[in-house]
């Protein structure tokens, strides 16, 4: 009986830190890719010579964050 209580409780517990980990996880990749690997990336395409198609993707993640922020 105290087994199968401590196999439940053992679970959940586990299962609450392994969901508090993917969010955090998610909050990290979140932050790199909008503070490393975005601007990296416009920055390689404007050297490579795609001007064309960094300045649309740059004018499209302005507007996103500029209407992100008001809300």
């Amino acid at each position: 009986m105290f087994t199968l209580l401590f196999i439940c409780f053992t679970c959940i517990i586990f299962g609450k830190i392994f969901l508090f980990a993917v969010k955090a996880s998610w909050g990290i990749v979140k932050i790199l890719f909008t503070v490393l690997l975005l601007p990296l990336l416009l920055i390689l395409l404007v050297i490579a010579g795609l001007f064309y198609i960094a300045l649309p993707v740059l004018v499209i993640v302005g507007v996103v964050s500029l209407i992100s922020s008001h809300t």
